[in-house]
């Protein structure tokens, strides 16, 4: 954490996670404990990778944390309260969001209003429309090799060229750190509600290798800093 930013760092948890105590104690714990954990949340703002992205869709979104992440951000900017050496967060025309789970749908409303473009679907079948970023964290790996494929392709007919996707997977070939991670999962998944669910997992190699069929240029960028997980950030553009 650079130095100084302890302060402006809690601030911007506490404002991202505070709407969730209007659905309840189990959204809000929830959403403080993802925020806190998670580095992708912090890795995106304090690395700028969603810089100058003007319609982003976020793909399995739970109760909408990307949404209230980056609401968070831009008002503690505004009132001049910022982490040191982090460069201005993004700030989006449309930041909307599609989850399987009507219960997360739901809290994220209730937490973020009616108008926090938060939508029940099956990322599967659900049409993406036009934007030019997407942000998948933890979902695909849900979905068997060819539902994975054709999410990819969808996704890449839903941007432009240069346009960007913030592929989150967990690397199959990271030995106990990905068996880690896959038990978590599970449980996040069924305090969430999911029943048990089969996964198909990849290693980095076999990630790139799917984008680049689907249209990317991807690179991957380590996230797991803090815990003991074998998180990977894939940076991919529309080629």
């Amino acid at each position: 954490m650079p130095q100084g930013s302890c302060a402006p760092w809690t601030a911007l948890l506490n404002a991202a996670s505070r709407p969730y105590l209007r659905a309840g104690r189990f959204a809000y714990h929830f959403a403080r404990g993802k925020l806190k954990g998670d580095p992708a949340y912090r890795g995106m703002l304090e690395r700028g990778l969603l810089q100058d992205r003007t319609r982003i869709l976020d793909l399995g979104c739970g109760q909408g944390l990307l949404c209230a992440w980056l609401r968070a951000a831009q008002r503690l900017h505004d009132a001049g309260v910022w982490p040191k050496g982090w460069p201005p967060p993004p700030r989006p025309q449309s930041i909307a969001g599609l989850e399987l789970m009507e219960p997360d749908v739901q809290r994220a409303r209730r937490a973020l209003g009616a108008g926090c473009g938060v939508s029940q679907g099956d990322i599967r079948v659900a049409s993406f429309g036009s934007v030019d970023a997407v942000v998948i964290l933890d979902v695909l790996h849900y979905m068997d090799g060819t539902a994975q494929r054709n999410v990819l392709n969808k996704v890449r007919a839903a941007l432009p060229r240069g346009g960007l996707l913030l592929l989150r997977i967990g690397d199959a070939a990271g030995g106990w750190r990905f068996r880690c991670s896959q038990w978590v999962d599970k449980v996040v998944m069924l305090m969430r509600g999911h029943a048990r669910l089969n996964t198909h997992c990849r290693s980095v190699t076999q990630w790139q290798e799917l984008l680049h069929e689907c249209g990317f240029q991807a690179r991957p960028m380590p996230m797991s800093e803090g815990t003991p997980f074998a998180n990977v950030l894939m940076l991919a553009h529309a080629a």
